[in-house]
């Protein structure tokens, strides 16, 4: 047996009663585990990552924190029981989630949210929606820019577009839904009216290129839905991103299929975000360590099913960009940009380049991420200074090292990447970054934490955050595992309401006018 090495102690969850523990996380035969017990359930001891090295290999990515300036007070007991956010986290809200309905028209059985099976209806007003999304705008000294309207099944709701329209008025400039695709492949109209009123991407359920999948994970046969949101989504050129839930046994042996996929419809399809499935909510927990599938599962299983063409060498931590969002601050002599300081453990990613030929081209084959990203990091103190001589002569250093960071031998044959990246960090061009995304595809992956491996250090790097209708900012994995029950129950709509008989009445007008 190799010998146990402490990595950390942390605060995790008891998965029985969600008592907030002392844990540790540590490596053992090559992998890393999470411990805690509990003084009424016993100890759980789960796997963290499977892969050690790959692990540790990622540390060297840990971002500085840049913490939000209107947090609040922690009250009582510690993280992650005080979320609003408190003045515990660390990072900012890169993406601002609503939850507008916990209605849903599939069952799922692995559905984090328990959607459509409380017995409670959770349907905030319009009026509290924009509440929420003026409390995400608010935030200082960054405000939320992005924000993604979720549930239950968002398209459910017959306002959906209003709603987009509503997160427009309030100054989002990346609006997102996360759907099954069902009442976009249903309803024809609905793709074009929601690209109208500046819907920017659709963020499709999608867990496998055949039938098999969706009859275990989703309860229903629909891949034909997938493929019509889709063809509807393309009509009208509205962006999608496809979202795969990963069950280990279920579909992980059609991620390589999932890609290619992806890469034969690179006209509509921006991205693939691999999420392993997170035994919270619905999803059964009998079967945590037989199912579990770990970002280093993801990497390696890329590199095997795709014949070694995307190698887990081309995944980085998404905080890997982070020097990048301090630069444009530090140009537009600004205090802070929006940056994505995310823990290194919560995701990886990287763009993949397809050729008119079909050839497959990691960006890392092309650009030495490492080199480059220090090449940055060196340049803000001098542009922080903010004098024109220190900005000039920054700037021509950089410049020189540039072409030693890029091997242009490599690079995919339409995008001459030297003079791009000068346009966007000397001249501040952004409208460069259309051709940076022409043929290229997201392969990230995101993997959501559960009670079994909660880990209070990642969730006070969190990124991702609901905002609530009691003003409350929560991070995902913390609202997921603690807090959507309290929250749902508090604002639930009394079934034999006004609001609930309207909304009923919505929802019959709705299936007579689409005939489901």
């Amino acid at each position: 047996m190799f010998r146990i090495s402490t990595i950390s102690k942390t605060k995790s969850l008891c998965p029985n009663c969600l008592k907030i523990l002392d844990a540790e996380v540590y490596s053992e035969d090559n992998k890393i585990f999470i411990e805690k017990t509990c003084s009424e359930h016993g100890t759980f001891k789960n796997t963290y990552w499977h892969d050690a090295k790959l692990f540790e290999k990622t540390l060297a990515y840990e971002p500085e924190p840049h913490r939000l300036k209107n947090l609040k007070d922690a009250e009582n007991g510690e993280c992650p029981s005080n979320c609003g956010l408190c003045n515990q986290h660390k990072s900012q809200t890169i993406l601002g989630l609503i939850d507008v309905t916990n209605r849903c028209n599939l069952t799922c059985p692995i559905c984090f949210a328990n959607a459509a099976a409380s017995g409670t209806l959770y349907e905030p007003t319009q009026d509290e929606i924009r509440g929420m999304l003026k409390n995400l705008r608010k935030n200082q000294p960054v405000a939320t820019p992005a924000i993604q309207f979720s549930g239950g099944e968002p398209t459910v709701r017959s306002d959906i577009v209003e709603l987009i329209k509503i997160a427009k008025e309030e100054g989002f400039t990346h609006t997102q839904i996360a759907t099954n695709g069902i009442e976009l492949a249903n309803n024809e109209n609905l793709a074009k009216e929601l690209k109208d009123v500046g819907l920017n991407t659709v963020y499709l359920q999608f867990d496998g290129v055949t039938e098999e999948p969706y009859i275990k994970t989703r309860n229903a046969n629909i891949l034909d839905k997938k493929i019509e949101a889709i063809e509807n989504c393309r009509k009208v050129g509205l962006g999608v991103v496809l979202v795969p839930t990963l069950v280990k046994g279920i579909n992980d042996d059609q991620i390589g299929d999932i890609i290619q996929f992806a890469l034969d419809n690179i006209d509509v399809i921006r991205g693939v975000n691999f999420q392993p499935v997170s035994f919270a909510g619905r999803t059964p927990s009998d079967k945590v360590e037989q199912q579990r599938i770990t970002i280093d599962d993801l990497v390696n299983d890329v590199e095997k099913q795709t014949n070694g063409k995307i190698k887990k060498e081309a995944f980085y931590p998404a905080a890997t960009v982070a020097p990048i969002s301090e630069l444009i601050a530090a140009m537009n002599n600004e205090e802070d940009e929006v940056t994505l300081t995310c823990h290194e453990h919560c995701g990886v990613g990287t763009y993949v380049f397809k050729e008119d030929s079909g050839e497959i081209i990691p960006i890392t084959d092309f650009i030495n991420v490492d080199k480059f990203m220090k090449l940055i990091e060196d340049s803000i103190p001098g542009i922080e200074k903010n004098t024109k001589y220190s900005k000039t002569k920054t700037l021509a250093k950089a410049l020189k090292n540039l072409p030693k960071t890029i091997d242009t031998d490599e690079t995919p044959s339409y995008i001459d990447i030297i003079d791009l990246l000068k346009n966007i960090f000397i001249k501040q061009d952004y409208l460069a970054l259309g051709n940076f995304h022409m043929n290229a595809l997201l392969i990230s992956c995101m993997h959501f934490m559960d009670p079994f491996n909660f880990d209070q250090d990642r969730v006070s790097r969190c990124v991702i955050h609901y905002a609530t209708p009691d003003g409350r900012i929560i991070p995902f994995c913390s609202m997921n595992n603690i807090y959507r029950e309290s929250v749902e129950s508090k604002f639930n709509i009394p079934l034999n309401s006004d609001r609930a008989r309207e909304i009923i009445k919505n929802i019959n007008k709705a299936k007579k006018e689409h005939g489901n």
